[in-house]
């Protein structure tokens, strides 16, 4: 301990102050050299808003206390920081920003607008972490939007298309009319919504009678190319193989019969539109119908609409039912909920069309991803079966291609005389086809070619994060692959988590990671999701500011990962009250120990020690063996729980007032007892600090400092073992005992409004239980010196404890109105004559005569008081949770 001035408050506004020391001085720096066993993390890269929020908060403080326990714990422990440029909100951003459209500018120009609003929001998010204490590597950063990232994104990609992974095809494809981009299967949400079920008659060739169909989309008519119906449905029967007419639009098409129609639903039978939904795909590639595309990029009604042309989608669909009704087509409409499929960034409605994309071989990955998954620790272990369902429910592969600019480029030439497809070779990456130039020739002999314009979606870059941490396509990369621990949300398991396994699988031929720990979503104190609609939304920079980032972490900490998590001020506010109760103690013990020299071995200062400090440091390894498991099974409610329950009860509210009379006497006799005191308070602050230390940095290594003269960080220590032979169950029954002794004295001397430092004459504690007597003889010097009893005994029975009355008073209601005018005399007597003799007569013959006057106890009242065998007053407490007896002789 040093001799330091310490503040006499805990001020978090010093946090800053650490966390400059810690980049200086590269506390958390990945070394790689071998020396230590490798902790990889693959670390989210989240996409640099400019703003951090309590999601991230959450996760990283996670992952934060994972790398901090695992370096304690003597690993090499890389946890790099990555950003997840690309994406279309920063494309519209800098659109709204400059007022201008992507092409109002060269492709160039438009990508440097988008890189340079990006630098500044990684800026801002790399200080607002900072700001949070965690410990990431910023030398190993890697950046998605940097030629380097980018090389490594397009060389898997080649990698894969040799491999045949990664093809190119006319498929239909989920498209967003907004984003103006083919989005992939993952990047589809569904909402709820109500609409209208329209019941529509479709005139059938030669029959008087029509065929009626019920529809959610009568905007797609145009696009009618069959209807189907279920085979054995009677109904039916008799149609099959005829021809209906489209209404409004006088063309033919064929009734077909497929047992994947619902008769119960609607009507039975069902328009195949191109594509109004997953299912007519399929029966267009079962039947080879036609295509009929009505829609364009934009969700525009294209010509083959006729008079509904250049109408959105939701103004055709009220036209056209006006229509259907004015032509006697519409029958009736009926309320119906359904789920409708929108792009996940913008909430736009999908639609499908039929475009010319890029796409990764999901379905022949299938196996290999299951594979890997099962390789592979989850916590929660219920998660995995996320993953797993989304990998049955696979109908389509991956749509890797997008129609933005700011994105990584398809590294792809078309020749433009045949439309062969030319790739990039891996020398010359990273590649731009847009503005860079291929040479040569073409099989045909053409030396014309023509740059893809499409770029890559952003999950081919963040899925292989594991890669390029571990140094890909390097051939030592194999060092530190696969990752130790991937951390993440749960809500892109199907994205993020799926896209990684499949790509890493598929290039490496293993599984990216060891481990996958999933982490819950924030919520606001209403119990909502979090959000600026609702009003609901905390930054961290309003708790920063008010309680520090330590008080901040203590909040994230109590959660367990797979369960989302509720935002409470009052969370905060009791770590923070918390932090400054361990400030205060420790202010406190280090007037006793700041000087503090073991005079023997450590082993035989264990030997010395009372059953108060036997009691406590048990506990402490007790707990610290519990901490070490619950943060390898990421149970962090546990950790952040106990420490604080171990702390804030046990250690500063019962052990340390239970030996400040050690500390504060001199008297030699008393040395060696001072001095376990004097022990047992050290090796409790330095090990709770131990275990702080990955969950409050700042506030650990603040203290730290004063506890040790080397001048090191906490977070440059080794963790502690955990000391066996220290943990008693025998010690830890005794010191309960010895709590529950002192805490009923306690707060029998705060009933009778006595300080706590007020001396007791005597205390003499009964009990039946023989057991119980040798504890209790343990812990006499403890009770005596906390409680300031000046005599104590303990033994077997009961007290023997009898009432003695000490005043007598007339009760004048009672005597006044029966003995009227020899009342006076009657009190006369009462006050004069002798009490113990009056309180004989009535006890013995139950009346006492006065003047001739007979007076019963109803005509007195009487004080009593307990007394013990030795007739002295005496208080008696019955202990709520022991078996015995205290009897207290102030």
């Amino acid at each position: 301990m040093t001799n330091d001035n310490i503040p006499k408050d805990y001020d978090h506004k010093k946090e800053a102050v650490w966390q400059d020391k810690w980049q200086r001085d590269d506390t958390y720096k990945f070394i790689g050299d071998g020396t230590r066993p490798n902790y990889i993390i693959d670390t989210p890269p989240p996409y640099p808003t400019g703003a951090t929020h309590m999601g991230h908060v959450l996760n990283w403080t996670y992952i934060d206390i994972i790398a901090r326990f695992k370096r304690m714990q003597g690993y090499d422990v890389l946890f790099p920081q990555g950003w997840d440029c690309h994406g279309l909100p920063t494309e519209v951003k800098v659109e709204e920003t400059h007022n201008i459209k992507k092409g109002d500018v060269p492709r160039a120009k438009f990508r440097e607008m988008c890189v340079d609003l990006t630098r500044t929001n990684i800026k801002q998010m790399k200080s607002q972490m900072l700001s949070m204490g965690f410990s990431q590597d910023w030398s190993r950063e890697f950046v998605t939007m940097t030629p380097e990232y980018m090389k490594r994104t397009q060389l898997s990609f080649l990698k894969m298309y040799d491999q045949g992974l990664i093809y190119r095809g006319i498929h239909p494809v989920n498209w967003c009319p907004r984003c103006e981009t083919a989005i992939a299967f993952a990047e589809v949400e569904y909402h709820e919504n109500e609409t209208y079920l329209n019941y529509l008659e479709f005139p059938v060739e030669e029959s008087e009678k029509g065929l009626m169909i019920a529809t959610t989309r009568p905007e797609l008519l145009s696009a009618c190319v069959a209807v189907v119906v279920h085979p054995e449905d009677e109904r039916y029967k008799e149609m099959a193989g005829k021809k209906v007419e489209v209404p409004l639009f006088g063309r033919n098409v064929e009734i077909i019969t497929d047992e994947e129609v619902d008769p119960e639903f609607g009507t039975g039978a069902v328009m195949i539109c191109t594509f109004g939904d997953k299912t007519d795909v399929l029966w267009v590639n079962k039947y080879d119908l036609d295509i009929i595309e009505a829609l364009d990029e934009k969700g525009v009604m294209k010509d083959v609409s006729c008079k509904y042309a250049g109408m959105n989608t939701q103004d055709c669909k009220k036209q056209i039912i006006e229509d259907l009704k004015n032509e006697g087509y519409l029958k009736k409409q009926e309320k119906v909920d359904q789920n409708v499929g929108v792009c996940w960034r913008c909430k736009t409605p999908i639609e499908i069309l039929v475009k010319n994309q890029w796409f990764v071989a999901v379905k022949d990955l299938i196996p290999e991803v299951r594979e890997a998954s099962a390789e592979m620790k989850w916590t929660p272990e219920h998660m995995e079966t996320r993953l797993l369902n989304w990998t049955g429910s696979m109908d389509w592969d991956w749509c890797i291609s997008r129609q933005r600019i700011f994105a990584t480029p398809v590294p792809v030439w078309y020749c433009s005389k045949c439309g062969k497809v030319h790739l990039a070779t891996p020398d010359m990456l990273p590649v731009d086809p847009t503005q860079d130039k291929l040479e040569g020739k073409c099989e045909c002999g053409n030396e014309e070619f023509i740059g893809e314009t499409d770029v890559l979606d952003t999950w081919m870059d963040s899925s292989i994060s594991p890669l390029s941490i571990t140094g890909w396509p390097n051939e030592d990369f194999k060092k530190y692959y696969p990752a130790s621990l991937r951390p993440q949300g749960h809500d892109i398991i199907r994205t993020w988590a799926f896209y990684t396994i499949l790509r890493c699988k598929a290039l490496t031929g293993e599984k990216p990671f060891d481990e996958i720990v999933v982490n819950g979503m924030v919520s606001g104190e209403d119990g909502h999701k979090m959000s600026k609609s609702r009003g609901n939304t905390i930054s961290p920079e309003e708790v920063l500011e008010e309680y520090g980032a330590d008080a901040l972490r203590l909040w994230a900490t109590n959660s367990v990962p797979g369960s989302d998590v509720p935002f409470a001020w009052k969370d905060v506010k009791y770590g923070y009250k918390f932090l400054r109760k361990f400030w205060n103690a420790f202010r406190f013990i280090n007037m006793h120990i700041q000087d503090f020299k073991l005079s023997i071995s450590e082993e035989e200062i264990q030997k010395n020690l009372d059953p108060m400090d036997r009691w406590i440091l048990s506990k402490l390894n007790r707990l610290l063996a519990d901490v070490v498991g619950s943060i390898e099974s990421y149970n962090f409610a546990n950790v952040v729980n106990s420490i604080q329950a171990f702390i804030w009860h046990d250690f500063c509210d019962e052990y340390i007032e239970a030996v400040k009379y050690r500390l504060y006497n001199d008297s030699p006799e008393l040395s060696m007892t001072k001095e376990a005191a004097q022990y047992t308070l050290q090796t409790v602050i330095s090990t709770s600090l131990v275990m702080l230390a990955p969950l409050t940095p700042h506030f650990a290594d603040e203290i730290y400092q004063y506890v040790s003269d080397t001048g090191i960080s906490i977070h440059k220590t080794l963790w502690p073992d955990v000391n066996f032979e220290l943990i008693d169950d025998t010690a830890e029954e005794t010191g309960k005992i010895g709590v529950e002794l002192i805490g009923e004295i306690r707060r029998f001397k705060a009933s009778k409004k006595m300080p706590l430092n007020a001396k007791i004459k005597t205390l003499n504690i009964y009990t039946p239980d023989s057991a119980l007597i040798g504890q209790i003889e343990n812990l006499e010097e403890d009770i005596k010196g906390t409680m300031r009893v000046e005599s104590l005994g303990v033994m077997t029975g009961k007290p023997d404890i009898k009432e003695k009355v000490v005043e007598i008073t007339p009760v004048m209601a009672k005597i006044g109105p029966e003995f009227k005018g020899d009342a006076p005399k009657i009190v006369k007597y009462l006050q004069s004559e002798d009490m113990d003799e009056i309180v004989a007569t009535l006890d013995n013959e139950g009346e006492i005569t006065i003047e001739g006057n007979k007076l019963t106890w109803d005509h007195i009242e009487a004080k009593k008081v307990a007394v013990g065998k030795t007739g002295e007053k005496v208080e008696v407490i019955h202990a709520a949770n022991l078996d015995v007896i205290l009897e207290v002789i102030v």
